[in-house]
């Protein structure tokens, strides 16, 4: 049972959660960054409910996260895949990976490295401001609410 929406309250934050922030949609949206993308595939990696899966998968195509593309006709198989709006959450799940690596790795250290392709240096998700690039801490910005 997911409990009460949060899509009323007037915070983005909120909102978010209500789309993707049921712990088994990010492992979801994991496998899927992975290359995951047919439902066995989903089951097979995630020790999840049929149903709940399904659920969550249903959740991720209905906010246009992940698309649904048939793939065979007979008998009718699907896939899914990550949209633009999907892809656009790679740095949530990377600063969630790094918060999880350096708080919870435990001692025999992180389970996986994630490497730039090209150089293979470690990866870091930052937030930077967008006019002069410096990176941010929470102390360095001032929330103001918006006025329409």
């Amino acid at each position: 049972m997911r409990g009460v929406s949060l899509s009323s309250l007037n915070c983005s934050i909120a909102r978010t959660l209500d789309v993707v922030g049921e712990r088994w949609t990010l492992l979801i949206l994991r496998d899927a960054f992975n290359g995951v993308r047919r439902f066995e595939d989903f089951a097979a990696s995630l020790p999840v409910a049929r149903n709940v899966l399904a659920d969550r998968l249903a959740t991720l195509v209905e906010h246009g996260i992940l698309r649904r593309e048939q793939y065979e006709e007979r008998p009718p198989r699907f896939q899914y895949r990550l949209t633009p709006k999907g892809f656009e959450l790679y740095p949530v799940l990377m600063a969630l990976l790094q918060w999880g690596d350096k708080h919870l790795a435990g001692e025999q250290g992180p389970p996986i490295d994630v490497l730039h392709g090209p150089c293979e240096a470690p990866i870091a998700t930052r937030v930077v401001c967008t006019k002069c690039g410096e990176p941010l801490t929470a102390r360095d910005v001032a929330p103001r609410r918006h006025v329409p």
